[in-house]
């Protein structure tokens, strides 16, 4: 993180007592724009159940539901849910959460801070 907010690829600024910070939207937006897909060789094992931990990209509400949007390392993951839980959770761009799926279901957990 230090060398790409050394070189400018991110943006960030200093509170005051002179610690980095990164706002979670620009976090977001990096990491959804440096994902890159990984080198896939032949599963030797599997699992019914994965959990990719990543970062809150996007989230879209309507009046019922909601869409969150997940980077999770290379990986974008969508989980729909019901907008009443989405605001309960807190979610928004830059959250850390943990996506666990199963079939075509995906539940999110928030990670505290």
């Amino acid at each position: 993180m230090r060398r790409w907010v050394d070189s400018g690829k991110l943006a960030a600024t200093r509170d005051d007592v002179g610690r980095v910070v990164i706002a979670g939207r620009d976090l977001a937006a990096f990491a959804q724009a440096n994902a890159a897909a990984p080198e896939l060789g032949s599963p030797t094992v599997e699992s019914a159940r994965n959990r990719f931990t990543g970062l809150v990209t996007r989230v879209l509400k309507d009046e019922v539901m909601a869409q969150v949007d997940i980077q999770a390392g290379p990986f974008r993951v969508v989980s729909l849910m019901s907008r009443e839980a989405a605001e309960e959770m807190g979610l928004e761009p830059g959250a850390v959460v943990v996506a666990s799926t199963k079939s075509t279901q995906v539940v999110v957990e928030l990670v505290p801070r």
